[in-house]
């Protein structure tokens, strides 16, 4: 447990300084936050407290939920029942495939844009965003991975995706923990608690 209220002190002194430390890429302000899948709802309360001592530091924490935008895309191409549908007829590895494209491909709501959109209106000098509920994509439905990549060059603001995952080597996350089919996703931003 040290480790982890270390690594919130370490992000919360990163984040509060005047110039960006979360993160070396002018293009990719982002740091994930690193803690293991079973200390979700630890994290939540963790998550709150931050964002209120961030808050009395002058910064303004905006907490964006990664399950909202999940639902939302769904929303958006016509709904769970389509899913729940496709997932009786051809069982769960297709509905999750369909998802896939849902949240990846442009053709439809990607994830990266409907952040995208949220970060716009956002001040870079003065707002910090959290990302939550990573947990959400879980177990193939979309890869957080991609999503560092599609954002790469789309927005200036301090981001933190707080990620439950496990540490594989050094630069290298288990998403939940879980079996992958391949490597893990690789990250080139700062991650904290590894």
């Amino acid at each position: 447990m040290s480790s982890l209220k270390e690594a919130l002190e370490q992000l919360e002194r990163d984040l509060s300084s005047k110039e960006l430390k979360i993160s070396p890429y002018h293009d990719l302000p982002f740091a994930i936050f690193r803690y293991d899948p079973e200390q979700e709802f630890e994290m939540r309360k963790e998550i709150k407290l931050l964002a209120t001592r961030l808050n009395n530091k002058g910064k303004r924490v905006y907490v964006i939920s990664l399950a909202n935008l999940f639902f939302e895309a769904i929303k958006n191409e016509g709904g769970k029942e389509q899913i729940i549908k496709e997932e009786k007829e051809f069982g769960f590895l297709k509905a999750q495939e369909s998802l896939n494209t849902v949240l990846s491909d442009p053709d439809y709501s990607p994830i990266p844009d409907l952040l995208e959109r949220k970060l716009r209106e956002l001040n870079p000098a003065k707002d910090i965003v959290f990302l939550v509920r990573a947990g959400v994509f879980a177990p193939n439905s979309y890869r957080i991975s991609a999503l560092l990549d599609e954002m790469k060059g789309k927005t200036l603001v301090p981001t933190v995706l707080f990620y439950p995952g496990k540490m594989q080597g050094i630069t290298s996350l288990k998403y939940m923990g879980m079996p992958s089919k391949g490597a893990g996703g690789s990250y080139h931003v700062n991650i904290y608690n590894r």
